[in-house]
C-alpha cells in the first residue's frame, strides 16, 4: 500500500541545512497497523507530513497505492489527499462552532459530495465512535475525547486508503487514550483499514501490527508483532 524509496528531506534556514530525513526505505502492507516512534527531532513527523502529501521530499519516492505522490502537482496532491487519505490530529482540527454531524460531514460538503446516501454513513461513523445522540452538539462543547472521536470520524468519512495519525491521544488521559486506540483497532480489524500512528507513547505502539524507530532521521530498527521478541520488547520499554 505505501512504498518509500530513499526519502530525503532537508530544511533550509539562512545559510544552514538541516537533514531530517537521511535516505528512509519503507514498505507498508495493505491493512497493516504501524506505529511510528522516536526521539523529538528523529523525522518521524516529517515522515508523515511528507506521506500526507502536506510536504514534498528533498529527494527519493513515495508511493500510495501505486500513485507517486511526491511527482505530483499541488492541485493533484490537494485531490489525492481527499480521495485517499484521512488525517487524525492531536489537537483535533476540528470547527468549533459546527455540530459533530456537521464536522464529519465537511469533507463530503467540500467535495460536494454530501447525499442522503452519506448521510445515513454519516449517522453509521456517529454511532460507531461512541457519539450516539451528540450529532447536534456543537464541538466546543464536547470533551477532548470525544472531540477526538469525532475527528477520527471526519477522516473515515471518505473511505480512505490509508489513515494518517499524528500523535491521536497526545491530549488525552490514559483511560480516554485507552478508548480512541480501541476505536482505531476496531477499524483496523473490522474494516482492514491502513493506519500509519505517530507517537512518543509505547502504550500506544503497543496496539499495531509493528513499531518503527526513527533515531537521527533513519530507521534504527523495526519490531513486529510477528516476532517472538514484540512481546518482550514492550515490557521491557515499559519497564
Amino acid at each position: 500500500m505505501i512504498k518509500v524509496s530513499q526519502l530525503k528531506k532537508e530544511f533550509i534556514q539562512g545559510q544552514e541545512k538541516t537533514q531530517v530525513l537521511k535516505g528512509v526505505d519503507l514498505y507498508i502492507e495493505e491493512g497493516e497497523f504501524v506505529a511510528i516512534m522516536g526521539p523529538s527531532g528523529s523525522g518521524k513527523s516529517t515522515l508523515l507530513q511528507l506521506l500526507g502529501g502536506l510536504d514534498v521530499p528533498t529527494n527519493g519516492e513515495i508511493q500510495i497505492d501505486q500513485h507517486s505522490i511526491n511527482q505530483m502537482k499541488e492541485k493533484e496532491r490537494t485531490i489525492f489527499r481527499r480521495k485517499k487519505l484521512g488525517f487524525v490530529f492531536q489537537n483535533y482540527q476540528l470547527l468549533p462552532n459546527l455540530t459533530v454531524e456537521e464536522n464529519i460531514a465537511f469533507p463530503l460538503h467540500a467535495d460536494g459530495k454530501l447525499t442522503n446516501e452519506n448521510s445515513k454513513w454519516i449517522h453509521e461513523l456517529i454511532d460507531s465512535v461512541g457519539l450516539t445522540g451528540l450529532n447536534r452538539k456543537r464541538a466546543n462543547l464536547l470533551s477532548g475525547g470525544q472531540q477526538q472521536r469525532v475527528a477520527i470520524a471526519r477522516a473515515l468519512v471518505n473511505n480512505p486508503t490509508v489513515l494518517l495519525a499524528d500523535e491521536p491521544t497526545g491530549n488525552l488521559d490514559r483511560a480516554r487514550a485507552e478508548e480512541i486506540l480501541g476505536l482505531l483497532s476496531m477499524f483496523h480489524r473490522n474494516h482492514k483499514q491502513t493506519i500509519v500512528m505517530v507517537t512518543h507513547d509505547i502504550f500506544a505502539a503497543g496496539f499495531a501490527d509493528r513499531i518503527i524507530l526513527f533515531r537521527d532521521g533513519i530507521i534504527d530498527q523495526v519490531i513486529s508483532r510477528k516476532d517472538g521478541d514484540y512481546a518482550k520488547y514492550l515490557a521491557n520499554f515499559m519497564a
